[in-house]
């Protein structure tokens, strides 16, 4: 299967895989938030046994099929939403004292 992969101009590491090269208009609403400005980062020949740098070809193919579309996220968001939830438990700490 042939796919279309899109950067996202504002999050470093959200790439969206698309399953129609003019697909990007049928994303839900907070995916396109997230991209910002789609980049077009290159089209794939995917298939199951495919190597990809963050994702299982697998998955990958089984939401185009689903729904389209696949997004990878930033290889940090673990970090990032750790970041997240300490800075807001330090806020709600702060305002207990």
């Amino acid at each position: 299967m042939q796919c279309y992969i899109y950067r996202s101009s504002i999050k470093e590491g959200l790439y969206v895989y698309l399953a129609e090269e003019d697909g990007l208009e049928k994303l839900p609403e907070p995916v396109l938030k997230q991209l910002g400005t789609p980049e077009y980062s290159m089209t794939l020949e995917l298939h199951p046994e495919r190597k990809l740098g963050q994702e299982d070809a697998s998955v990958v193919l089984g939401n185009l099929k689903s729904q389209g579309f696949h997004v990878q996220m930033p290889r940090d968001i673990e970090k990032i939403l750790q970041s997240i939830a300490q800075s807001a438990q330090q806020k709600h700490q702060g305002g207990n004292d």
